[in-house]
Order: structure tokens, then sequence, then C-alpha cells
């Protein structure tokens, strides 16, 4: 029985039917009526406030990284919602189900440009160009239907964000409201028989073959691992796939390690992933390539458009999990197959191993973090010299448990999105790893942090610089050096005088049990290390090495 409701009100009752219990936000003129949605709905729903609109957005970016599940925030249009949209486009770039609840200008108002608060000339067309969907609900009894299709939106083919807007006085307004049903999201596509068999084809006339996974993997462990076994593959992965088959794993591989075999590699699979690495970073970033002849390609991949990015010899649309499962079902089948080498895995590794060694000291970092952090605790990186060398440098033991930027390589985005992360897996120790200049960009989150009790220890490493432009202007520019220096806070200070308690290290050995009286706290903690400039080593070359 429909029941009188008001539009803010439908937005929110609707999105909790599906499924979702906590939202992100910052409440301002145009979207009271949400919040007050939420405030009388008391512990139904957690409402986790933060300092700036890019906090909520990272926040729910971090949670929907950490369940699975869509996060979801809400902030005002126009200022509100262009601070939130280096986080919509992480989230675009990452395949990471994020939804965003804003208002509008007052219907009387829209597309006139008298310059109502908070006006966009098109707001709705600005989110379009940027995330997977956006919609307007112009009625208070579109409301409803317009949040289960952004929810089929989020998690059907390739996840990625979406946005509702809708105008103030719609917002405030009431009208009797049938709430459906939660969304379901569509199927994926079915698996193509004809192009698993001819993938099956390749396979047996594979010698060395390697398989890459990306972000859409993450779901697919049995699948995938089940693949590799059939077909004596070694797995590796550059960022959004880490975790799904662990480096330490027989068949795992780092992404340091897999270089070592690429020039030998005669067959590449691609599961759920861009191929950024492969093709990209170890061809130069500055060649574009869309078909390579020198190695056979297969993709397995729920987006179609991505074969005509980088186009495979066998292209299989599908869901990663279905398609590798229906691989590695047709290899059993029929034939000889290629046969795992372990010697020349394993001395691809003792390579690599010597490379990575050299990393110093963000190796040694690294290694204190891999061993005072639980498995199934979360890493999440920042574009700092740690961050940069965690890339090969930090086995990943857990599916979900590295949270990256991706390739939008997002400065700033880590210590907001680690508040979100902890907040979906508060049980889970979570550790964030910032430079100090990407951590001043969401500094004043500490407050969140503690007024949440949202218990992220964060490692600050203090070089006083961004430290790759200044090492860079420094290189390429004859010495030249401008706006890469900085002038830091007394970071101890800074997080008491929020509530947060801090430690300051300044080496690998003090490091360690500081890290440990952090996450045995169970507190939001801050623990700056104090690195030299120039002591770093680039962790560049394994990550850009010249193509081989």
């Amino acid at each position: 029985m429909a029941k009188r409701i008001s539009g803010g009100e439908a937005l929110i009752a609707q999105t909790l039917r599906n499924g979702v219990d906590t939202i992100f936000g910052l409440p301002g003129a145009q979207t009271y009526p949400m919040f007050d949605a939420m405030a009388r709905r008391g512990n139904s729903v957690r409402a986790i406030s933060a300092r700036h609109e890019q906090g909520v957005a990272y926040m729910a970016m971090g949670y929907a990284k950490a369940s699975g599940r869509p996060g979801v925030f809400s902030v005002v249009p126009g200022p509100g919602v262009l601070n939130t949209t280096a986080a919509l486009c992480t989230a675009m770039g990452s395949s990471t189900p994020v939804l965003c609840l804003t208002g509008q200008v007052p219907s009387a108002y829209l597309g006139r440009g008298r310059g109502h608060l908070h006006e966009l000339s098109d707001q709705r067309a600005t989110l379009r160009s940027i995330i997977k969907w956006a919609d307007r609900a112009e009625r208070v009894q579109d409301a409803a239907p317009l949040v289960n299709e952004a929810f089929r939106q989020m998690r059907g083919g390739r996840p990625g964000p979406a946005a509702i807007e809708m105008c103030w006085d719609t917002m405030a307004q009431s009208a009797p409201v049938d709430l459906p049903d939660a969304a379901e999201p569509p199927p994926p596509p079915p698996v193509d028989p004809d192009e698993i068999d001819r993938a099956a084809a390749l396979i047996r006339a594979a010698k060395r073959p390697m398989i890459f996974l990306g972000s859409g993997a993450q779901h697919a462990q049995g699948a995938v691992r089940a693949l590799a076994k059939a077909i004596g593959a070694p797995v590796t992965s550059f960022r959004g796939g880490r975790g799904v088959v662990p480096e330490t794993d027989a068949l795992g591989l780092s992404s340091a390690a897999a270089y070592e075999l690429w020039p030998s590699t005669d067959l590449a699979i691609g599961i759920g992933t861009r191929m950024e690495m492969p093709y990209m970073r170890w061809g130069g970033m500055g060649q574009y390539v869309d078909r390579d002849e020198r190695r056979k390609l297969i993709r397995i991949d729920i987006d179609a458009t991505e074969m005509l990015r980088l186009k495979p010899h066998v292209g299989v649309v599908a869901d990663a999990a279905e398609g590798a499962a229906a691989l590695a079902k047709a290899v059993d089948r029929k034939g000889p197959r290629p046969t795992l080498d372990p010697d020349r895995l394993d001395k691809a590794r003792a390579r690599s191993a010597r490379k990575i060694a050299k990393i110093q000291p963000q190796v040694a970092y690294l290694e204190v973090i891999r061993d005072v952090l639980p498995a199934d605790g979360f890493f999440v990186e920042e574009l700092c010299q740690v961050g940069f060398a965690s890339f090969y440098a930090f086995p990943v033991l857990t599916p979900r448990t590295y949270v990256t930027a991706g390739f939008q390589g997002t400065l700033g985005f880590g210590f907001p999105t680690a508040l979100g992360v902890k907040v979906a897996a508060p049980d889970k120790a979570v550790v964030s790893v910032c430079g100090d200049g990407g951590f001043m960009f969401a500094v004043q989150e500490l407050a969140t942090a503690a007024q949440f009790d949202i218990a992220v220890t964060t490692l600050v490493f203090n070089n006083g610089a961004y430290g790759n432009v200044k090492r860079d202007q420094q290189t390429n520019f004859d010495g030249r050096v401008l706006g890469s220096d900085l002038a830091n806070p007394d970071f101890m200070r800074l997080a008491e005088s929020f509530g947060v308690g801090a430690e300051r290290v300044d080496s690998p050995a003090t490091l360690r049990p500081a890290l440990e009286r952090a996450l045995a706290s169970d507190q939001p903690r801050l623990i700056e290390v104090t690195v030299p400039f120039g002591s770093e080593a680039s962790p560049w070359p394994l990550i850009m090495p010249a193509p081989k």
C-alpha cells in the first residue's frame, strides 16, 4: 500500500531496501530531507559525516572496495558534488560501485542560469562525463525506481559509480509512494562456448602461458586457481587483482618476477584486467598497442568494449569466474596442455628479489608491515615512495586486502579511503601508507577518525617533499625545483590536537614495535616515519622497466 513520504525519504528508504546500512555524508540545504530521513531511522542506518566532501566520497569508495558492496554517500550539489569528482573518477577507473545522492536547484530554476545556490549549468551531464550512470528524479514517485536502476547499473556488467540528483523542492515534497523490492543485478553475458574452444586451442598450442589478473577477478579466486593449475601457468597482477593468487603461492608471482618471464611468454591470459602492466608499462607508456602479434592474447572480461581497446586473439565476454571456470573445464576435456616449470619460476623470483632488495629503505619498511599486519589485514597504498614499492615488494595474501587507486593514480586518496575500509571491516586491521604530501590532502579527516572511533593506523612517511616530483625535477631539468618542497606541520602535535595518538620513528626497527602497539590499541593512530629526502632509491625501474 502506498505511503505518503517525501522525495528525500523515498531516496533513503529505497537505498536501504537495497541492503545498504551505512551512508557517508555532509548535509546541506538541498539535502536536508534525506538527512532527516536518516535521523528518524536511528540505529537502522549508520550515518558517518566527514570534514570535506572528498572525504565522504573516498570513504564510500573504501567501503565498497573492502566489502564488495556498493558504498553510498550524499553531498550538496554544485561545489559539493565537484569536490567528490576525484573520488568518483577513481571509483570509475577502479571499477568500484559507489552511489552519490545529491540535490539540485529548485525545479523552476533548472536550466535557467539564474545563479541559484550551488547551480551548475548541467550537473547531470557533468557527472555522466565522469561516471558510469547518472540521472535525475523529476518527481517523488520517480525516486525509488531510479535508486533501483542505480543499483543495477553499479552492479551490472563492469561495476562503477552512479549518481541520482533531485531538485530542492521535489526532495521536500510528499506524495504516495510504493517502494519496490530491491533491485536484482542483470545477469552477466553468457559464456560463448565457441570462444572458449578457441581459447582452449590457443592454450594447447602454448608452451609458456602466463595469467594476468585485475580487479574484475577479485571474486574469482577458485576459478582462477583451477585454471592456473590446469594449464601450469603462473599468475600475476599489477594492482587491482592482487591477493587472488598470493605471490607466496607456488603459482603466484610479483609483477617484478612476472617481468622476468615476459620475454619467453608465448601466451598471455588476461582476466578482469586492462592489461596495463604488460602492454603499457613494459612497452613504454607513450606507445599505444591495440594488438600485439609477438605473442597470443586471450582476454576474459565482462566489458565487451575492452575487446576493442586491446584486441585479443580470443575474447571471452563473460564474468571472470564463469569464464575462467569454463576455460579450465575445456582444457581438461581436450588433449595436451602446457606443464609448469617450477625451476623457471624460481629463477625469475630470485632475479627479481635481487632487484627488489635494492629499493631501500622502502622494502625494509614494507617487510616490517607485512610481518606485523595479519594475513587478512588491509593495506591501503598511496602515491608515495613506499606505496609505489608496494606494487611489487608487498606480498598480498587475501583477496580485496590491497586497496589501490588504480590507473587514476589519485594523490591523497589513501587516508580517507582507508577510513571507509575500516568502517566496512571493523574487525580487520587496516594500515594506510601515505607520504607527507598525500596525507595533507585529507588531514582534516583525523577529526572523523576520532569522532567515530575509526581505528585506522596511518603511516606518514615524511621526506619533506612531493618526493617523486622533486626527484624528477632534479634529474630531468638540470636540478631546477619548483613547487615540490613542503613545509610540514609537527605531525605529532597535529594528531594529538585531534585526539589521535601518535608516535615518531625513523627506521624499520623502530617502526615494528610502534606498529604493533598501534594495531593492538584498536584506536585511530598515526605513526610518522621520518625519511631524509634523497635517501630513498627510486622504485620506478621495477614499475616502468626498460622493454625487454
